[in-house]
């Protein structure tokens, strides 16, 4: 069963703590509850935005429509000869997820510890951290068609995949909605300690022959160092996209900025680090009224009470405009803006 609510406030169901109003909001804990929900008057009548923990979000006004919370639990493991299948519902945390990976022994997800958000969030934006991708771990998704009220599954060819990018951010936007995702971990998998400072840490800890734990305990560790507790100040974790440029355009880059941070991606491609572009430009650590950026990660930008969306927007324009006057370069919002 299911309750649509009129004007709810959304602070608590966005990270960067933004108090703005829904018009109407449902909570769904159910894939079969969705079938339902389509028959309502409220579904038919309202413009639909869909959340899940509402880590990737920024309202700069309230909602004037249908706010669908994806709540689905459960998680189960099955276990082939060369992998490990494993199925979560869209509502399931994510860091609870690859804690029961971790806690199971199934390799494959440690990387990505930490990450905000929820399941079935995942696929959208091709979540990835310290050298991994959703996209390296995923096998399909369960989604359900509004349009048509019927069930579908998404193969991982089905889901153009690209950096923080998929199908769903483009021409299957809100078209469906994902109720479950399955990963595919291969085994054995030798864990990946080779991005960032990974390595580092476990030589500072004398762990010679890490596990997956030790990886995920590290990365863990890093993150909270770098990136503010959205429970204790507001923020949606890296607010830019890392740029990936050619080559070419690197070089030219490398001459004038020696320091330049990148890292390959691809033939022929490397992709720099947009918390340092924002840092060379300035921003890293500083405070404009209730806004600003993390003091210890420029990417990160903050609510230090109460910003308002377009506050926070505002400041974000500033930061894109000094680092395409400094580096020649555009950066992307990650970050979703309503």
């Amino acid at each position: 069963m299911f309750l649509i609510q009129e004007n709810i406030s959304l602070k608590p169901y966005n990270t960067f703590g933004i108090d703005v109003k829904a018009r109407f909001f449902v909570e769904i804990t159910e894939a079969k509850d969705l079938l339902e929900l389509r028959l309502s008057e409220v579904f038919r009548t309202q413009r639909i935005l869909v959340i899940g923990g509402g880590s990737n979000l920024l309202f700069r006004s309230d909602f004037n429509g249908l706010i669908i919370k994806m709540s689905i639990p459960g998680i189960h493991a099955s276990v082939d000869s060369d992998a490990i299948y494993v199925t979560a519902g869209a509502g399931v945390v994510w860091h609870d997820l690859v804690m029961y990976c971790v806690n199971n022994g199934y390799a494959g997800m440690e990387n990505l510890s930490l990450i905000p958000g929820t399941a079935g969030a995942s696929p959208i934006q091709n979540i990835g951290a310290y050298g991994v991708e959703l996209m390296d771990i995923f096998y399909s998704c369960e989604a359900f068609e509004l349009a048509t009220g019927e069930f579908r599954t998404f193969s991982f060819e089905e889901c153009g995949f690209a950096y923080r990018d998929s199908v769903f951010k483009h021409e299957l936007k809100g078209r469906f909605i994902i109720t479950g995702v399955t990963f595919r971990l291969p085994q054995p998998a030798a864990v990946n300690t080779g991005y960032g400072a990974i390595q580092a840490v476990l030589n500072e800890r004398n762990i010679l022959n890490p596990g997956i734990a030790d990886v995920s305990g590290v990365v863990a560790e890093i993150r909270v160092s770098k990136l503010p507790d959205p429970s204790t100040i507001g923020n949606a974790g890296s607010f830019f996209k890392n740029p990936v440029i050619p080559e070419s355009q690197f070089e030219g880059l490398i001459a004038n900025f020696p320091n330049l941070v990148s890292f390959p991606a691809g033939p022929g491609y490397r992709k720099l680090a947009a918390g340092w572009l924002i840092e060379q430009c300035g921003f890293k650590g500083i405070r404009e009224g209730q806004t600003g950026t993390w003091k210890n990660q420029a990417l990160v930008l903050v609510n230090h009470g109460d910003a308002t969306g377009e506050e926070v927007y505002s400041f974000s324009e500033k930061i894109i405009e000094a680092v395409y006057a400094k580096f020649g370069l555009k950066l992307e919002r990650e970050v979703n803006i309503l």
